[in-house]
């Protein structure tokens, strides 16, 4: 049992004479991971060629930190109105993963397409992958002190310094919700419950993916009702539950019709043909 989850005194990682951001370096070993795990799905497909991967990450990353950084930059635009500059300071967090991974995959389906690999395929490919890269990202947040949830005396609550603590409004000493824990814990969650359920059940290409998408909008929209830092709110709901509820909603509508679809081909095909008869 934890008296409380401490956060790091300092935002960047010391190695000998190597000092880096750890907001950046995580984003790094979650790119790396799921770089790791995209290879090994497509081997397994037997899928492209094995330096694919590699390949359109290589455009599918900045280009999906670039649509990340534009939706919070967006989304939370009074933030930066006065310090423009601010925009571009990746560093200091700030990474909304709805642009993200639509640019990400937008861009990443693009590459693909030129190297021949079969979209749905690898989407259903990738959607492991992403949930891993999201689950080792968020402890960027840990290292940053930033996002965390509403003030809780749980064995797990997390320690901030005291002028974070003051800076959100309250008193020094303070402990609150580790929304970045529950959202890592919940995307390692994802990924295996991804690989083990395209295992054990058939499923169509891409629609692994959209499993990926409605599994992660569901635990995000409970995480970020958690939350606590300023955000537009609208109907009592900020702004990424709605965003959550919408694309939950289109994910399972697409999974619902596929497997509906998928079920009626099976039935058609194992029903004998029906012979006209003669008087």
């Amino acid at each position: 049992m934890f008296a409380s989850l401490p956060s790091p005194s300092a935002s960047s990682l010391q190695f000998g004479p190597l000092k880096f951001n750890a907001y950046g370096l995580m984003i790094a070993l979650g790119v790396i991971a799921a770089v790791w795990l995209f290879k090994k799905r497509l081997g397994q497909r037997q899928i492209g060629k094995p330096e694919d991967a590699g390949s359109i990450a290589m455009i599918a990353v900045p280009i999906g930190v670039i649509g990340g950084r534009a939706y919070h930059v967006l989304t939370d635009w009074e933030r930066f109105a006065d310090r423009p500059l601010d925009a571009v300071k990746i560093w200091q967090g700030g990474l909304g993963i709805w642009g993200g991974i639509f640019l990400g995959v937008v861009s990443g389906v693009i590459v693909a397409r030129g190297k021949n690999i079969p979209i749905a395929a690898g989407l259903s490919c990738v959607a492991p992958a992403l949930a891993l890269a999201q689950s080792i990202g968020r402890w960027g947040n840990w290292f940053n002190q930033e996002l965390f949830g509403k003030p809780t005396s749980l064995p797990w609550a997390l320690q901030i310094s005291a002028a974070k603590a003051e800076s959100a409004g309250f008193v020094a000493g303070t402990t609150f919700h580790p929304t970045f824990l529950y959202e890592s814990l919940g995307c390692l969650f994802i990924c295996v419950a991804l690989i083990k359920a395209e295992k054990r059940w058939r499923f169509q290409d891409g629609q692994i993916f959209a499993l990926y998408v409605a599994t992660y909008t569901f635990l995000r929209f409970f995480v970020e009702g958690l939350r606590i830092d300023t955000a537009k709110n609208i109907s009592g709901l900020r702004l990424n539950q709605w965003t959550s509820i919408i694309v939950f909603a289109v994910a399972v509508l697409y999974l619902t019709k596929t497997r509906l679809q998928t079920k009626n081909s099976k039935t058609a095909e194992s029903s004998p043909d029906l012979l006209d008869s003669k008087d």
